[in-house]
C-alpha cells in the first residue's frame, strides 16, 4: 500500500511506516497538487497546516485512513471523511509530558519574573530588587480538567511542594488523591488558588471559561495559565485584570487567533507569551510520530485504531435504523451533563422500540461523546467510548426493550448524581430529536442550542416575570413547555431561546423568591 506524508513528522514515525508500506514525502505543496496525486494513495498523514477538506477527500478514491500527527483535527473535514468511509486517527497522548512541562515552565517564569529580568540584563541594567519573585512551595495550584495532561501537571507540582486543587466531574476523589489532588467545585478552586491552569477542550461550554466573572473570584496577584486551547481564557478580561493589578501574571501558549496579532495580551504587563509550544519538544515529536504511525498501520491492516476520531461506518441496514438516533443520543448526553451539574458513576442507557433490535453500541458512544465533550480532548467514538468511560470511573449499563410505550422509539439516560436521580429521555418525530422526559416530568419539546430551565413554585404571574426579565435583556423566547406536579405546587418550565443568557440575567431570575432552581443548558457545540 502507499502512504503520502504531507507534513514533516519525526524519522522514527517514518521508519515505522516504511517498514510496512511504500511512503512518499510531499511537503509544502499547494492544495491543487495534493488533490492531483491523492488518488494514488491508501493513507494520508498531516499535521495542522494541510487542509483535508471535502474536495481532497473526494479525490482520494483509494484512501482508507487520514492520520493527524497531533491532538486537534480542526483541519480535517470529519463529516466528509465519514461519508467517504475514511477513518481519521490522531495522536492524543504523545504530547502529554511536553504540555505538562511547558505549563510548569510558564508558571516558574511568572513566579521568578524570568522574561522581564532577562530583557533588563540585555539592556545593560542590573536591577535585582525590581525583579523579586515568589516561591511556589506552599502555594496552591488549581487544575481545571484532570485528564492525562492535568494529572501529569499534578504529579510534577507535588515535587514543588504545592497544594493542588482540581475540577473534573468525571474523576473520583480516590483517583484524584492518587495524584495528590483535592477535588473541589470551580468556585472553591478559584477562591483558593494562587495559580489556575486550564486543560479542557474548547467547546461552547468552555469558551470564555476564565473570563471577568471567574477572574474576580481569584486572589489578588494570582496567575493564569493556558496551554490548552485559545478561547478558553478571555484575553481581554485577562489583559484588563493584569493592567489593574488584580492578576499577578499570565502565561499563555495558545490564542484566539494565531498568530495573535492585535491581542490585548501583547501590550499587557506581567505576561509570558509563547507561540503554541506545548507539544514542541524533540521527545514529543517522536512520540506523536510513532503514535500516528501505529494508528495508520492498524487501519491499513484492518485492525481497530484506538484513537479513531470518527466512528466506523455501520452496515447499510444498521445505519438506516440506528443512524438517525445518534444526534439525539449526543444531545441527551450533553443535556444530562449540564443538568446534573456533576458526574454520575453509573449511567443507565435504555433503548426501547425500533432501534432496540440492532446493536446499540453506536448510541452508547454518541451519549458518551455528548457527556464527556467538555472534559476530554479525545473525540469519543465506537472504538474508544468504553475505554474513556472506564478511565473516568463511569460504568454504563445498557438495556434494550421492544416496548417503548406510546412511542415507536425511546432513548432514556439516567444516573444518580450527589444523591439525586437524573433522568432525561428523547425520541424522534419526523426524523427530528424531541425531549420527552426530564426526571418525573413528561414533556414534548424540540431541543434548542440554548435552553433555560426553571423549577419554581407554581404561582400566578411567574411565566410573565421570567419572560419579562429575558425580554428586558433582549433574549428572545422561541418555544416554551410547562410541566407541573400539581396546581400551585412545583412547576418545571423549559424555554428554548434564540439568544444566550447572560450570567447577570440568570442570577436575576434565580434571585426571585419563587425560584427553586435554574439551569442554562447550552446544546450547540463548537467541535
Amino acid at each position: 500500500m502507499r502512504i503520502l506524508v504531507a507534513e514533516p513528522i519525526a524519522p522514527e514515525g517514518l521508519a515505522k511506516l516504511r517498514a510496512a508500506h511504500d511512503v512518499d514525502e510531499l511537503v509544502g505543496r499547494p492544495a491543487d497538487e495534493y488533490r492531483a496525486v491523492i488518488g494514488n494513495y491508501d493513507a494520508l498523514v498531516v499535521r495542522s497546516q494541510v487542509q483535508v477538506d471535502a474536495p481532497l477527500l473526494e479525490a482520494g478514491t483509494r484512501l482508507q485512513v487520514v492520520g493527524r500527527a497531533g491532538v486537534g483535527v480542526d483541519n480535517v473535514d470529519l463529516d466528509a471523511a465519514t461519508r467517504a468511509g475514511i477513518t481519521v486517527v490522531n495522536a492524543p497522548t504523545g504530547n502529554t509530558i511536553a504540555a505538562a512541562e511547558h505549563t510548569l515552565a510558564l508558571l516558574l517564569a511568572l513566579a521568578r519574573r524570568i522574561a522581564p529580568a532577562d530583557a533588563s540584563v540585555r539592556r545593560g541594567e542590573w536591577k535585582r530588587a525590581q525583579f523579586q519573585g515568589v516561591e511556589l512551595r506552599g502555594r496552591t495550584l488549581g487544575i481545571i480538567g484532570l485528564g492525562k495532561i492535568g494529572m501529569a501537571i499534578a504529579d510534577r507540582a507535588r515535587g514543588l511542594e504545592m497544594t493542588i486543587l482540581g475540577v473534573d466531574p468525571y474523576v473520583t476523589s480516590e483517583q484524584a488523591a492518587i495524584h495528590g489532588v483535592e477535588l473541589v467545585d470551580i468556585d472553591a478552586l478559584l477562591r483558593r488558588s494562587d495559580a489556575v491552569t486550564v486543560h479542557v477542550p474548547l467547546t461552547r461550554a468552555t469558551r470564555g471559561l476564565i473570563g471577568a466573572a471567574a477572574i474576580s473570584k481569584l486572589r489578588p496577584g494570582a496567575f493564569i495559565l493556558n496551554v490548552a486551547r485559545g478561547g478558553i481564557v478571555d484575553e481581554t478580561a485577562v489583559a484588563d485584570a493584569l493592567r489593574s493589578g488584580h492578576l499577578g501574571g499570565a502565561g499563555i501558549d495558545v490564542f484566539d487567533a494565531e498568530p495573535p496579532a492585535g491581542s490585548p495580551l501583547l501590550e499587557a504587563p506581567n505576561t509570558v507569551l509563547t507561540p503554541h509550544l506545548g507539544a514542541s519538544t524533540a521527545e514529543a515529536q517522536v512520540a506523536v510520530a510513532e503514535e500516528i504511525a501505529d494508528q495508520v498501520l492498524d487501519v491499513l491492516a484492518g485492525r481497530s485504531a484506538r484513537y479513531a476520531v470518527n466512528a466506523p461506518l455501520l452496515g447499510p441496514e444498521a445505519a438506516q435504523a440506528i443512524g438517525p438516533f445518534l444526534p439525539l443520543a449526543e444531545i441527551l448526553g450533553r443535556f444530562f451533563a449540564q443538568f446534573a451539574r456533576g458526574g454520575a458513576r453509573t449511567l443507565t442507557l435504555e433503548v426501547a422500540g425500533e432501534p432496540a433490535g440492532y446493536d446499540t453500541a453506536p448510541i452508547t458512544a454518541a451519549v458518551l461523546r455528548g457527556l464527556l465533550e467538555t472534559v476530554t480532548t479525545e473525540r469519543v467514538n465506537l472504538v474508544n467510548a468504553g475505554l474513556l468511560a472506564k478511565a473516568r470511573g463511569i460504568t454504563v449499563v445498557e438495556r434494550r426493550t421492544p416496548d417503548a410505550g406510546s412511542f415507536s422509539a425511546l432513548v432514556t439516560l439516567s444516573g444518580e448524581v450527589d444523591g439525586r436521580q437524573i433522568v432525561v429521555g428523547g425520541t424522534l418525530a419526523n426524523g427530528e430529536p424531541r425531549l420527552v422526559r426530564l426526571n418525573e416530568y413528561r414533556l414534548d419539546m424540540a431541543p434548542a442550542d440554548v435552553m433555560l430551565i426553571t423549577q419554581h413554585h407554581d404561582r400566578p404571574g411567574m411565566i410573565g416575570r421570567i419572560g419579562g426579565t429575558l425580554g428586558s435583556a433582549d433574549v428572545n423566547i422561541a418555544a416554551m413547555h410547562l410541566a407541573r406536579s400539581a396546581p400551585r405546587q412545583d412547576a418545571l418550565m423549559i424555554l428554548a431561546l434564540d439568544d444566550d443568557v447572560p450570567d447577570a440575567v440568570a442570577m436575576e431570575i434565580r434571585g426571585h423568591e419563587a425560584i427553586i432552581d435554574l439551569w442554562t443548558i447550552r446544546l450547540g457545540g463548537e467541535r
